[in-house]
């Protein structure tokens, strides 16, 4: 007989995974020793960290298709590669005092390592977990949001006593080792593997799971309109919380007059909102449905946004923004699982390597329209009432989408009663 492997265990790999790329997160611990070392410019150092998350978009999208071709093992052990020598490399491009090399390395290959690494593990967790799908992508992309908060203070000290180029160099040996660890044990379930006495729940009426409404390949999802308000609603949640994360710091200091000690330490806590959202939605959409839930998200920060603005009060100012954090990181912890709800697992890793595009373009949209607001207007203020118009739309959208569910629900009704009936 086959041994199973540890379902806990294959969460705990992902999580491994999650954590090492995750720390893209803290790259702003590199900007000063760089600008200092080389007397390069905030934009070009910033731009490594922008160049990194396009390419996690765009390797997410064309290489969903080898996640689910070759498996979560072989796609795992790609992207330790990637991003091992990506990061290891960077080291060698600050020994050359080379920024087209740092941009080479941090930026290509370790974007790659970070978008094949990102979707081969959450898109097996759905898997495992078909009874709580939620919670289970919840937990590996939570790892993701609490990456920076674990390898800030690792990098700081690292930087301090060997430099910078040794720090690259000393992480991407790490990244690399625990990555290819991780990825040894993760795997695809059998084919109709389920947990222990879950089927028996089903058939006695105990549990009841949701079927999915579809199983369709990659190429026949983006075929359909859900497919697109996925995207708009994630590509929506992300521009506007990536936005208000690029611009944390100064809008506390200009809003709520945080003097700058102050406002670094507001943005460290709300790092653990980030994380804790992620965990937290993921596993309430199992109880309410993944449709309930965005659209929640979307009313609260039409909400928030609105007044933001308009808050001088320090401590509603900061629960307020502790809230947007922790939908900006539901939004990626839920949308392995709608994924599945929507067009099933039988391509799910691709699926969600097409909608992650959406998370490209945000990364590139949301901090440059809050800049050329500030640069324009003086203020971000102005930034997060447009914003707060923009929720409008992804909440509109996400009551459309239930037109589509409720059609489909209906159709699969119909042709299971007259399976039955035949």
């Amino acid at each position: 007989m086959q041994k199973i492997k540890n379902r806990w265990l294959i969460a705990a790999s992902a999580v491994g995974i999650h954590i090492s790329i995750g720390s893209v997160y803290a790259w702003s611990n590199f900007t000063t020793p760089l600008i200092q070392e080389f007397g390069w410019t905030a934009k070009q150092v910033q731009f490594t960290f922008s160049l990194a998350i396009l390419f996690l978009g765009l390797s997410a999208a064309f290489l969903g298709h080898f996640v689910e071709k070759y498996g979560p093992k072989k796609a795992g052990l790609l992207a330790a590669t990637f991003f091992g020598i990506g990061i290891f490399g960077s080291g060698f491009a600050v020994n050359m005092s080379s920024l087209p090399l740092l941009y080479l390395f941090y930026g290509v290959l370790g974007g790659i390592g970070l978008g094949v690494g990102y979707i081969a593990p959450v898109s097996t967790l759905v898997k495992w977990f078909p009874d709580r799908r939620g919670l289970a992508t919840g937990l590996a992309i939570m790892g993701f949001g609490f990456a920076a908060a674990i390898s800030s203070p690792v990098m700081d000290a690292l930087i301090k006593s060997v430099g910078t180029a040794n720090t690259f160099y000393i992480l991407g040996l790490a990244y690399f080792l625990v990555m290819a660890v991780s990825s040894l044990y993760l795997e695809k379930p059998p084919v109709d593997w389920a947990p222990e006495g879950f089927k028996e729940k089903l058939a006695s009426g105990k549990s009841k799971i949701k079927q999915d409404l579809s199983q369709l390949t990659a190429n026949e999802a983006i075929k359909t309109s859900r497919f697109y308000y996925l995207w708009i609603m994630l590509f929506i949640n992300v521009t506007c919380g990536i936005a208000i994360l690029s611009a944390a710091k100064p809008l506390a200091q200009e809003s709520i007059g945080l003097t700058t000690t102050e406002a670094a330490a507001l943005v460290g806590v709300l790092g653990l909102f980030n994380g804790l959202g992620r965990i937290g939605w993921a596993s309430i959409s199992d109880y309410i449905g993944r449709p309930n839930t965005y659209t929640t998200f979307f009313a609260i920060q039409i909400v928030l946004f609105a007044v933001l603005p308009h808050t001088t009060e320090a401590f509603l100012f900061q629960v307020m923004l502790a809230v947007v954090y922790t939908c900006y990181g539901g939004g990626f912890a839920s949308i392995p699982a709608y994924i599945g709800d929507l067009f099933g697992t039988k391509q799910l890793g691709a699926i969600h390597g097409y909608i992650l595009t959406a998370w490209a373009a945000a990364g590139l949209a949301g901090p440059m329209f809050a800049a050329w607001m500030k640069d324009t207007t003086g203020s971000y203020a102005t930034s997060l009432t447009f914003f707060a118009g923009l929720f409008v739309v992804a909440l509109i959208v996400s009551l459309v989408i239930r037109k589509d569910i409720n059609r489909l629900t209906a159709q699969n009704l119909k042709e299971a009663n007259k399976a039955v009936a035949s």
